[in-house]
């Protein structure tokens, strides 16, 4: 891990957390944000936490601060949207510019640019209605699981094994206005790779009882195994933790990022998704994976503050 580049909790000026916004992950946006408030203030920095529930620019209006810790998930302010408003306003904030976060955001913008690198991601077929159900069959077969495009935490996601139940699901993704798509079931292993300034982050393996890694094993049960060492080989982690960082260079993801990869029954990694603004609660992967090599919540915080300096 590369040593601070800010020994000064003034040099940062005054800090804005903004939390909250209005997509489906508000609720654990709000935990995140007063997580890491708390760790800034416990650090001597000058933060002030924001609820964000309407427009960014409004909430930031009467508010004279230096930059932005944005841990608003999901759209409207993981999806670039927040980043553009920050630009105009020249404030300097967290993470990813506008246009990787647009592209991360977007799991089939994100699988087409992976794609053109020539990195593995499973197969998928975009699903517009009903009449794209047999085509889709035909193309990926059963199980698959549908996604809508632009969510996060494993909302509106659910497996199908047959046609009725790739209809449903169908229908409960169209629900979140969105893109949707059908991704070939992997069989293997779940990892993810923490992403932090430009350093990777040991893996951590997944392992839940649930039918996948959805909401509820991500933030409510006690059921969810995490495995840091995640088991690989030293050399087969670190050929995952590299192919992380080159799914992130690929998108121009900055700052901090989390990496969701399967490594399938042949042995081949298959990248699902980038989060440009992940989890920092008591459940969430990148605080998990920092502490496994010494860095504690309050530490990640401040490295993550640092990167609103570059440039």
């Amino acid at each position: 891990m590369k040593p601070l580049t800010i020994k000064n909790a003034a040099d940062f000026g005054k800090v804005a957390v903004l939390m909250g916004g209005s997509a489906a992950e508000r609720e654990i946006s709000l935990n995140s944000g007063n997580q890491v408030y708390q760790a800034l203030i416990n650090q001597g920095i000058d933060a002030i936490a924001i609820d964000v529930t309407g427009s960014p620019i409004a909430a930031l209006a009467n508010v004279k601060v230096d930059r932005v810790f944005n841990i608003i998930h999901g759209r409207g302010g993981e999806d670039g949207v927040l980043q553009a408003v920050l630009e105009v306003l020249g404030l300097p904030y967290t993470g990813s510019g506008v246009m990787a976060s647009a592209l991360s955001m977007d799991k089939l913008r994100t699988k087409l640019c992976w794609q053109g690198m020539g990195l593995s991601t499973p197969k998928w077929f975009v699903l517009q209605s009903e009449q794209d159900i047999d085509a889709c069959i035909a193309n990926l077969d059963f199980p698959v699981i549908v996604k809508p495009a632009q969510e996060g935490s494993s909302i509106g996601m659910s497996k199908a094994d047959n046609r009725d139940q790739l209809l449903a699901a169908l229908q409960l993704a169209k629900q979140y206005r969105c893109d949707v798509y059908a991704e070939q079931w992997v069989r293997g292993k779940e990892y993810t790779v923490g992403i932090l300034n430009g350093e990777a982050l040991p893996a951590i393996r997944l392992e839940t009882p649930n039918t996948f890694y959805d909401f509820d094993a991500k933030y409510r049960a006690n059921t969810t195994q995490y495995h840091c060492p995640c088991g690989l080989s030293a050399e087969r982690e670190q050929q995952l933790r590299a192919l992380a960082l080159k799914a992130c260079q690929g998108l121009d993801v900055k700052g901090w990022a989390r990496v969701d990869v399967f490594i399938d029954d042949k042995d081949c990694p298959q990248l699902i998704e980038v989060n440009t603004v992940p989890g920092m609660t008591d459940h969430s992967l990148v605080p998990m994976a920092a502490k496994a090599v010494g860095v504690d919540f309050g530490e990640l915080v401040w490295r993550i503050l640092e990167t609103s300096m570059a440039g």
